[in-house]
């Protein structure tokens, strides 16, 4: 059973590709449609919130032996939630989700203690993003008009216009459409990202094996480093070609990717055993 974690901003029916490759090949899923949505499960500045959101989701499935897939966002919380489920952990593969440590862990905790977090993180212009359209042909036509979109495999970018957005409320002809996942609660969570993770890791073990796949061109991945990523992995670390978003960009290299990294994880669970 593979338990998915989606990035921030992102419905985890825009990974559906990812889904459906992953069924193909004889593994259910399971994910968490939205994180941070759920007023149970608010976030909060260690996202202790969308943890227990996704433990709760890891306690309703009768699987004792769980695969945590996250891309981003959703690594993050995989690392959290199995350091408070352990023994249901088989292994961890984290998607460009790189590790914050040293003296950049400290400026983010900083900067949060200050309350600017916006200033560093995408928060602000997550506050300012488009969220409304009057109908889903004008929001396809805004988004693969920019760069960002324009790489995304077809069928992913309709996945998340699709899935991605629902009827606006307040359009009373009933065409209007309007992102699902909301800019104040992506904002939010940019603001609160947890600085902290090593120090957590050490004290919650994950349980299971930790493997990373990144993009070759993640420009989060530069700016972070992979210094803690490789302690945390042991080296378990391979590469995609695309951005922070390759999973949307090659959908089918990543359900392959992962695949491969589950035979091996599971070998080296085994050999813990």
């Amino acid at each position: 059973m593979i338990v998915f974690s989606h990035a921030n901003s992102y419905s985890a029916a825009t990974y559906r590709q990812l889904f459906d490759g992953w069924r193909a090949a004889g593994h259910e899923v399971a994910a968490v449609e939205h994180f941070g949505h759920d007023a149970q499960f608010p976030v909060d500045r260690r996202w202790r919130g969308m943890t227990q959101q996704l433990t709760a989701l890891m306690d309703s499935l009768p699987q004792s032996c769980l695969w945590l897939v996250g891309h981003s966002m959703g690594g993050y919380l995989s690392l959290l939630a199995a350091g408070q489920r352990p023994e249901r952990v088989r292994g961890i593969i984290l998607l460009d989700s790189p590790i914050v440590y040293g003296w950049k862990s400290g400026l983010i905790g900083a900067v949060k203690a200050t309350g600017q977090m916006w200033r560093m993180s995408p928060a602000a212009a997550a506050e300012k993003r488009r969220d409304r359209w009057p109908n889903l042909g004008e929001a396809h036509r805004h988004f693969s008009a920019k760069p960002m979109f324009a790489r995304w495999h077809p069928d992913v970018l309709n996945d998340y216009i699709r899935f991605g957005t629902e009827q606006d409320p307040a359009d009373s002809v009933g065409a209007g459409r309007r992102l699902s996942f909301r800019p104040a609660i992506e904002a939010e969570i940019y603001s609160t990202v947890p600085h902290r993770l090593m120090s957590y890791l050490r004290l919650h073990p994950p349980g299971g094996p930790v493997a990373f796949i990144g993009g070759r061109r993640s420009r989060e991945i530069r700016q972070v480093g992979l210094a803690a990523t490789h302690r945390v992995t042991q080296g378990r670390i391979s590469w995609l070609e695309g951005s922070h978003l390759f999973p949307f960009e090659r959908p089918d290299e990543t359900v392959r990717e992962v695949l491969d990294w589950m035979q091996r994880l599971d070998a080296v669970a085994s050999q813990r055993e």
